[in-house]
């Protein structure tokens, strides 16, 4: 046998713990907890911004609720809190920010600003259906918004959307689609209106 054919592959896995591996490392020692943060922050970061800004229609708010997401997960972690669902744990705290922060807004009534899209390089018919759908979706109650977003915004499935916003895999269900046939009754004439251009 030729020394040349004589070698072994090695395979090189990278190492992805999962969601409640990394929950769980937020209780050991600091620099462990903060490894681990970075990576669920990395990982969901994006999906909770998103919906905050969906929900409170403002990106500086959201922002905050996002960093404040952040903190109170890390808090949890801290004291060992037994969770099974990490995504929907994950939401369920943003979520009670977000209903937190709305119902203070509402104390002190102040008024939200108006929530801009930040689109750059998009064509003007885009960037104006962008801005309906936005407006569209602040049109709808709250409670159908909420389960739209995160149906269609963060990707959660009923179950998941069901167990973070405590109602019925039904209610869950007739919310979104509710909340279809309102946007869809709402953005009709503008639609119509884009297409004869």
């Amino acid at each position: 046998m030729a020394v040349g054919t004589m070698h072994k592959q090695y395979k090189i896995e990278v190492f992805d713990p999962p969601d409640l591996e990394l929950f769980a490392k937020l209780s050991e020692a600091d620099h462990v907890a903060q490894a681990a943060l970075t990576t669920l922050y990395r990982r969901y970061s994006q999906r909770i911004y998103t919906y905050c800004r969906k929900i409170l229609g403002d990106n500086h708010t959201a922002e905050d609720i996002l960093q404040e997401t952040f903190v109170k997960l890390f808090d949890s972690g801290k004291k060992s809190r037994e969770v099974e669902n990490f995504p929907a744990y994950l939401m369920t705290i943003a979520r009670n920010l977000c209903l937190s922060h709305r119902s203070r807004a509402k104390r002190q009534f102040v008024e939200v600003e108006d929530f801009h899209l930040m689109v750059r390089d998009v064509p003007y018919e885009q960037k104006e259906l962008l801005q309906l759908i936005q407006t569209a979706l602040e049109l709808l109650p709250e409670d159908y918004r909420e389960a739209f977003v995160l149906r269609e915004y963060n990707g959660l499935s009923y179950n998941e959307i069901s167990e973070i916003i405590g109602e019925s895999l039904d209610v869950v269900k007739v919310r979104i689609f509710r909340a279809k046939k309102k946007l869809r009754d709402i953005l009709a004439p503008y639609l119509e209106d884009l297409h004869r251009k």
